[in-house]
């Protein structure tokens, strides 16, 4: 064969060879997943979105109780399209911060500030989530008589009259304010030697009462949970005063309204209920925070 007929064999070969090239190549661009309609979350022709996030501001006890660990995984489960950042502070703090807009959300516990909140158009409404009790924790032997007194004006009188150190927080939080109204109720104004402040939350109060051998006042959830690493009893509780009620309030013109909204709703619900219910059973063999919205 001459160089002459070789050359249109050749060109043929070429072109079929380009040609299968090309339809390979639009096979393979054909099986790679499209971005903005193959990614995970994403409905068909829509690209998926970060979730926004939602700002909680709440209390120190449900933080320390690990009751968070199990309610906000749930919740962001529920709506995926949220994801909640907890910044845990005093109920007093976290007012505070809802009247700066510093957070979406709250949950407190300290039902007559929240209701002035409210009232003062810093939040959009208030509803009661769930309850469970403050109790006196002291050391063993309870030097000071505080469970045998005859109601808790004389439980006070008898911390204020007793040896042993009382540490309070003294950081505006529900269990401070609490603290303060029953002192108040006893006539008493605390001061001296015996009443140390920590300016910190209930878990680490609780540990400085347990160094100290001192008494506290303590939401039930937190002292519980840390119960182990503390060497401090039980010495009062179930008295009527020591009912510890929390609400969930959205913050007027918060930065996410929505996700505010949506997680009021959802822990006010039989879903978010049922979680609050649940926690501690496992391990307490009863619930720490007991669920009451209406």
């Amino acid at each position: 064969m001459t160089d002459r007929t070789r050359l249109p064999v050749f060109r043929a070969l070429l072109a079929s060879v380009l040609g299968l090239a090309v339809v390979f190549s639009l096979t393979a661009c054909a099986s790679q997943p499209d971005a903005a309609t193959d990614a995970p979350g994403g409905e068909a022709g829509e690209p998926a979105t970060e979730p926004t996030r939602v700002i909680l501001a709440s209390t120190t006890s449900t933080q320390d109780s690990g009751l968070f660990d199990d309610l906000i995984p749930a919740f962001e489960a529920a709506y995926p399209e949220y994801a909640v950042e907890v910044i845990a502070v005093g109920t007093g703090e976290a007012l505070e911060m809802g009247r700066n807009k510093d957070a979406d959300v709250l949950l407190v516990h300290a039902k007559a500030d929240e209701e002035t909140f409210v009232a003062e158009g810093f939040g959009t409404e208030r509803r009661d989530v769930c309850y469970n009790d403050f109790v006196f924790v002291g050391a063993e032997g309870d030097p000071a008589g505080v469970g045998a007194a005859v109601d808790l004006n004389a439980a006070m009188t008898a911390i204020a009259s007793g040896e042993a150190a009382y540490v309070s927080r003294g950081d505006d939080s529900g269990t401070h304010k609490k603290e303060k109204k029953l002192f108040e109720s006893a006539g008493i104004e605390p001061a001296g030697d015996w009443y140390l402040v920590s300016g910190q939350g209930m878990g680490e109060t609780l540990k400085i009462a347990s160094e100290k051998q001192g008494y506290t006042l303590s939401d039930r959830a937190t002292y519980l949970s840390m119960l182990e690493a503390l060497d401090l009893a039980i010495v009062r509780e179930g008295d009527e005063g020591l009912l510890n009620q929390y609400g969930v309030i959205p913050v007027t013109d918060a930065r996410n309204p929505d996700g505010a909204r949506a997680f009021m709703e959802w822990v006010t619900s039989a879903e978010g209920q049922a979680v609050i219910g649940a926690y501690g059973v496992e391990t307490f063999g009863a619930p720490l925070f007991f669920p009451n919205a209406e």
